[in-house]
């Protein structure tokens, strides 16, 4: 599975080119207001995690839908077969008495 950040391209096709103008439409369309360094850093980088309010409020600025801004991709990642593994012979471990483990 492959998971993709399309801000900066769906800000683009909305001429919303800088941090700057989408941090204006965000405290103007959405009420929320978010400091030039976290702006920044959703326009210029993937993050690991969106909060949903972030996701709300970026797609009301916008004027679009989550599915416009994260791109998920669910082909199965083929693994190669694995030769199974040898199990081990265990000793055995058996007391003069034919007992394996010490009585409780």
């Amino acid at each position: 599975m492959r998971i993709q950040w399309r801000l900066r391209m769906t800000a683009a096709q909305r001429e919303v080119w800088t941090g700057t103008e989408l941090r204006r439409l965000l405290a103007e369309k959405a009420g929320l207001e978010l400091s030039s360094a976290s702006v920044s850093a959703l326009f210029t980088k993937e993050p690991s995690q969106v909060k949903m309010t972030t996701l709300a409020a970026l797609c009301t600025a916008l004027e679009c839908t989550p599915n416009d801004l994260i791109e998920v991709d669910t082909t199965p990642v083929e693994r190669p077969i694995a030769p199974p593994r040898p199990v081990a012979d265990l000793p055995k471990a058996v007391s003069a008495r034919g007992r394996s483990m010490p009585p409780l």
